[in-house]
């Protein structure tokens, strides 16, 4: 009961602050000395033209008017259409975001699988070898530009030693599965295309290895930071005095107990990654968020920046929703300061 209510108010806190971020968006969007009608048509347009426009899009009516039409439209789930690509912008959004959904997903399988068994490591063995090692690791990570990371990975292991196929979802020629949740890996599987699996499956694993690269080794600093503020507590120096194993005292004290920075961090990369990396998604062709928002802000596509900064802002909402559930299973002492 006590979840579900904390579930219910979280909810609710959701609710009012995705709008007041439309609110937000939506009145800077507007307010910004630009036209983007003349930014799609040029300065040639005829003025017939340009006011054909502007009534079909509603620019030609008061804020407040525009800004009412628009919240009473979200609320039927309908964002406009994008100026630039001349859709609905829920479409486009459906189109990107399950792009940015599968290489998230993927990069932080791998910032995970890596940063966290090495920041165990590195706080074990403090001041060792390997500990050196890893801070090392770490921050190599953190200072690496993604840009050039990516531009080396490709010149390396697509235009050298050919092992990886060219950017993009898929290589030339191969059909995607009919769509069933947009993602292609997760739809190859469901329809049975193992062939289109495997070729998505390469075109992912550079970008993944990129942005995976890059939060491991923030993941690795929190955890090792984590896990040494328990080691040094006194119930864990009691326990190994007591003569229990050094393993049981590990994985049932000091790891559950380093979990909650853990959990967050981990939360926070996974918004981060969902909210779309425009430079990873240019270098590597993917069709992704991050690509999708960059432009239509320099296009001045008031609509699409809207549509994609609630997006952004919901995936931002829901993970820390569930990062909030989450820290009751893993430590219930945290409950009653969740619910407060």
């Amino acid at each position: 009961m006590r979840v579900r209510k904390l579930i219910a108010r979280r909810i609710a806190l959701m609710i009012f602050v995705l709008w007041g971020i439309i609110t937000i968006t939506f009145i800077v969007a507007r307010v910004i000395p630009a036209d983007p009608i003349g930014s799609i048509l040029g300065p040639q347009a005829p003025p017939e033209l340009v006011e054909k426009l502007r009534k079909e899009w509603g620019l030609d009516k008061p804020l407040y008017q525009q800004y009412f039409d628009y919240i009473i439209n979200v609320l039927h789930g309908d964002f406009g259409k994008s100026i630039k690509t001349n859709r609905p912008v829920l479409e486009d959004l459906k189109q990107f975001f399950p792009a940015t959904i599968e290489l998230a997903t993927f990069s932080l399988i791998i910032a995970v699988l890596i940063g966290v068994p090495l920041g165990i490591l590195s706080a074990l063995k403090k001041d060792s070898a390997i500990d050196y090692l890893s801070r090392m690791f770490a921050l190599t990570g953190v200072s690496t530009p993604v840009f050039w990371l990516g531009l080396v990975l490709l010149y390396l292991f697509y235009y050298k030693i050919q092992i990886f196929p060219e950017p993009g979802r898929l290589s030339v020629g191969v059909q995607p599965p009919d769509p069933i949740t947009g993602m292609i890996l997760l739809d190859s599987l469901l329809r049975g295309k193992f062939d289109v699996f495997l070729d998505a499956l390469k075109h992912i694993i550079l970008p993944s290895i990129v942005l995976g690269f890059y939060n491991s080794a923030y993941i690795m600093r929190i955890t090792r930071a984590s896990v040494l503020e328990v080691i040094s507590q006194e119930y864990v120096r009691m326990a190994i005095a007591k003569g229990l194993r050094r393993r049981k005292v590990i994985l049932k004290h000091v790891f559950r107990n380093a979990m909650i920075p853990i959990v967050t961090v981990i939360g926070i990369t996974y918004g981060s990654l969902l909210e779309g990396a425009v430079l990873t998604e240019t270098i590597f062709a993917w069709p992704g968020l991050g690509r999708y928002a960059t432009q239509a802000f320099l296009s001045l596509d008031y609509n699409a920046v809207v549509g994609a900064t609630f997006l952004i802002a919901l995936v931002y909402s829901l993970v820390n929703l569930v990062v909030d559930v989450l820290y009751i299973y893993i430590d219930p002492r945290t409950r009653g300061a969740l619910e407060g």
